[in-house]
C-alpha cells in the first residue's frame, strides 16, 4: 500500500510497477519504482517549500553534467513528455535510478577524501555551465534572517525549553567569524555525506543526488555544509557530536586534488568560517522548528515527537559549532596548506 495516487502511476504508465517508500529523506517523500522486480527509478513528491520549476533547472544542470561525463541522475518524462506531474496540489517527478552505497556518516577518512574528489568533480564541471535558475530557494544560508527569526520565537513563545535553547544558539551565533564577499558558484547546495553516492572497497564517489537545492551559492556555505555533515561521524541526532579534523583534512584534500585550480585563499578559508556558520544557523533552524513543529521530517523509531528530534539536532549542532570553533586554527592550516 502506497501513498501514490492513482493518476500519477498513469501518468508514467506504472500502473504495474512496484513502489515502495524510501526511508531517509528530510523533506520529499521517496518511493523506489521497481519493474519487473528491478530498480527502475525513483518517484518522489516534493516538499511545498519546492515550486514545480525545480525541476526545469535539475534537469538544465543534469543535462550539462552529463555533458561532461559525470553520472547524474536524469529526470523521467512522463507519457506525454512532461517533467513533472501535479496532482491534488502537490508536484511529482521521477528520476533515474543510480545504484550505489548511502552512507549516513563517513566510515574513515578515505570515504571523505573520495566524497571530496567528487565535489571537486561537479564544481570543475559545471564552472562553465551558463544557466539561470527558474526556481530559488529564498533566504537559504541568510543566516542573520534565521537568527532574527529564532529571536523573536525566544521573545513571544511561552516555551521555557525553548527559549532557553535559543539562547544557547543566539549566544553561539555572537562569537562567529565574518564572511566576507565572496564569488557565487552554482553549487549543489546541500551535500550532506548521503547525498553522495559511493562504490566501496576502496571508497570511490559515483554521484551526487537529492538536486532539489542546485543553485547559486558561495564554497564557504556549499563545502562548509558538507563538512559538518562529513566531519561528524556521530551523526545530527545526538548531543553527543565531535568535529573530525582527520575527516576534515582528507574531504579538503580530495577536493583541492581536483578542483584547487578554480578557487582563491579567500575561498579556501572561508571554508573554515562557513562551517561553523552553517552549524549555528542549522542549529537555528532545528530550533525555529521546536517552536513551530512543521517542518523537518523525523524519526518516529527514536523520538516520541517531532519537537524532541528537533531539540537533539539543534543541540548536537551546538555542540559541533563548539568543536569547530576549537580547531579552527589547525582547519585553517588545512585549507592553506601547500600555498
Amino acid at each position: 500500500m502506497t501513498d501514490v495516487p492513482a493518476a500519477v502511476r498513469d501518468a508514467y504508465g506504472w500502473t504495474a510497477a512496484e513502489l515502495a517508500p524510501l526511508a531517509g529523506g528530510l523533506i520529499n517523500q521517496t518511493f523506489a519504482v521497481r519493474v519487473a522486480g528491478e530498480p527502475f527509478g525513483i518517484l518522489q513528491r516534493l516538499h511545498p517549500v519546492f515550486g514545480a520549476t525545480v525541476n526545469a533547472d535539475l534537469d538544465a544542470v543534469t543535462t550539462h553534467l552529463a555533458a561532461r561525463g559525470l553520472v547524474t541522475p536524469r529526470l523521467v518524462r512522463t507519457r506525454d513528455g512532461a517533467g513533472w506531474v501535479e496532482v491534488d496540489g502537490n508536484v511529482w517527478r521521477a528520476l533515474t535510478w543510480v545504484t550505489g552505497i548511502t552512507v549516513h556518516a563517513v566510515p574513515d577518512p578515505s570515504w571523505a577524501a573520495a566524497a571530496g574528489e567528487l565535489v571537486g568533480k561537479f564544481h570543475r564541471a559545471v564552472a562553465d555551465l551558463e544557466h539561470t535558475y527558474a526556481f530559488a530557494r529564498v533566504g537559504v544560508h541568510d543566516t542573520a534572517a534565521h537568527l532574527a527569526n529564532l529571536r523573536g520565537h525566544v521573545e513571544r513563545d511561552a516555551d521555557d525549553v525553548g527559549r532557553e535553547l535559543g539562547r544557547e544558539v543566539l549566544a553561539a551565533a555572537a562569537d562567529l567569524p565574518e564572511l566576507g564577499p565572496l564569488p557565487r558558484r552554482h553549487c549543489h547546495g546541500d551535500l550532506k555525506i548521503s547525498n553522495v553516492l559511493f562504490e566501496a572497497a576502496p571508497p570511490r564517489g559515483i554521484c551526487l543526488v537529492d538536486l532539489d537545492t542546485l543553485g547559486l551559492g558561495t564554497l564557504a556555505f556549499e563545502l562548509g555544509d558538507a563538512m559538518r555533515s562529513w566531519c561528524n561521524p556521530r551523526g545530527e541526532d545526538t548531543a553527543s557530536v565531535g568535529f573530525d579534523l582527520a575527516i576534515f583534512a582528507a574531504a579538503i584534500g580530495g577536493f583541492r586534488s581536483v578542483a584547487d585550480a578554480l578557487v582563491s585563499r579567500e575561498e579556501r578559508l572561508s571554508i573554515v568560517s562557513g562551517l561553523e556558520t552553517v552549524c549555528v544557523e542549522l542549529a537555528a533552524r532545528f530550533a525555529i522548528d521546536v517552536f513551530r513543529d512543521s517542518y523537518f521530517g523525523w524519526d518516529a523509531g527514536r523520538f516520541p515527537t517531532r519537537r524532541a528530534h528537533n531539540l537533539a539536532r539543534a543541540r548536537g549542532q551546538l555542540a559541533l559549532a563548539a568543536g569547530v570553533r576549537a580547531a579552527r586554527s589547525d582547519a585553517r592550516d588545512i585549507v592553506l596548506a601547500g600555498g
